[in-house]
């Protein structure tokens, strides 16, 4: 048991290569991490150890307070009720409308009400601001639109928390700016623990409360995001000044 609502302690995983080394971090229940670096520094990988989509070779992966490094796959499913994630393709359904992808989540449910579906679907497409696009297919939209939609789905799992993997990558900055805001929004609102996997520090700087950033494998910082310009390690230096410029 842990006191934190996800924690790495001591995580090393290694494929051709180690891509997470001696990997420690932490978030409270309500609050968002963000974990950003470079292209293959193992960004993804974590959130796959989060999800159990991944086990570490060694060190323990807590998740909803329980070490998950050796849960079984129906063990792991009940984590999976508390913990979605949001894939930075939207992985919805082409066949299904927007509508429908939602209410596939709904269905997967066990306290789903037959009777109020409509409402539920209508009221998380308002949530995320997206009740004109019910009856479209997501062949119909904008890399962004699809992420607004999957954000939606992911939240008819009445989660606990949400991973986000680079939800801003490859959209306009009004879509960027709409998808940060409603982040943000579902943080405040419904206190919704999450994970940000991102290169967008204006991102991590409107949602998240902690950062780790990763490099060759190791977490080199780890802190409150209005310290990070504090840390004197020179791969976060030179991360800064990129995003200045």
């Amino acid at each position: 048991m842990s006191q934190h609502y996800i924690e790495f302690r001591g995580v090393y995983k290694t494929f051709d290569y180690p891509v997470l080394v001696d990997v420690n971090f932490h978030l409270d229940a309500g609050e968002t991490l963000a974990i950003i670096g470079r292209s293959g520094v193992g960004k993804s990988v974590s959130l796959g150890h989060i999800m159990g989509f991944l086990k570490p070779d060694a060190g323990q992966v807590i998740v909803s307070y329980e070490d998950i490094a050796n849960f079984t796959e129906a063990e792991l499913r009940k984590i999976r009720k508390k913990v979605t994630m949001v894939f930075q393709s939207g992985a919805l359904f082409d066949s299904l409308t927007v509508g429908e992808n939602i209410l596939f989540s709904l269905e997967l449910r066990e306290d789903y009400n037959e009777q109020n579906k409509e409402d539920v679907v209508d009221g998380l497409l308002n949530l995320v601001d997206l009740v004109e696009f019910k009856d479209l297919y997501p062949t119909d939209l904008s890399t962004g639109y699809k992420r607004a939609v999957a954000i939606a789905r992911a939240l008819a799992f009445q989660p606990e928390c949400i991973l986000y993997d680079e939800p801003t990558t490859m959209v306009d900055p009004i879509m960027s700016e709409h998808l940060s805001d409603l982040m943000l929004r579902l943080k405040t609102q419904l206190r919704l623990t999450s994970v940000v996997v991102t290169h967008d520090l204006g991102l991590m700087r409107k949602v998240a409360d902690r950062v780790v950033v990763l490099h060759e494998g190791k977490a080199v910082y780890f802190g409150p995001v209005r310290d990070l310009e504090k840390c004197e390690h020179p791969h976060v230096q030179e991360f800064m000044a990129m995003d200045r410029v």
